[in-house]
């Protein structure tokens, strides 16, 4: 008996030292930001999850004019009326190191930019098997559209609830 509570003790003794050893979870918080406003969110979040950070950026940056949307004809206005337009990324990532991806964007005509598609379009193989959490930096939309809209285009990824990340 005292031999079996002595090797029971030493389990227990040892679990501490194999939660240790487990594998760590591997944080990506990747980002689309036209303005620098998305980018300075992304940034805080990374600190906080002492992740590694990764800007979608697009292969033909956004002027000031493309991103009017007050004019029907500018690039972000076209790109937003068409839900298979998906526009080119400077490059890619590797995500496959990554168990959690935070996903950034800010919120345009209620939902997350084409190149959030691209990006995810591009990933979706790799992307099955992760964790996502959407953030977004809006002046005036809630994030709750874009979550649906997510889910809704792409219902096989694990999406987690989003939060609207304001100059917090």
């Amino acid at each position: 008996m005292r031999r079996m509570l002595t090797i029971a003790l030493a389990a227990v003794m040892l679990l501490p030292a194999c939660a240790q050893s487990s594998k760590p979870v591997k944080t990506l918080v990747t980002y689309f930001s036209a303005t620098g406003t998305t980018k300075m969110a992304a940034q805080r979040l990374a600190n906080q999850h002492s992740a590694t950070l990764w800007e979608i950026e697009p292969a033909q940056p956004y002027t000031a004019a493309d991103l009017d949307w007050r004019n029907d004809q500018s690039r972000s206005s076209l790109e937003m009326k068409d839900p298979d337009e998906r526009p080119t990324i400077k490059q890619c990532t590797d995500i496959t190191p990554y168990d959690t991806i935070y996903v950034g964007f800010p919120i345009w005509w209620g939902i997350c930019p084409r190149i959030i598609n691209s990006w995810l379009d591009n990933n979706l193989e790799q992307l099955q098997s992760k964790t996502l959490i959407p953030f977004a930096t809006s002046g005036s939309s809630g994030i709750e559209e874009a979550e649906d809209y997510l889910k809704k285009t792409y219902p096989t990824l694990n999406w987690q609830k989003g939060m609207l990340l304001n100059r917090r």
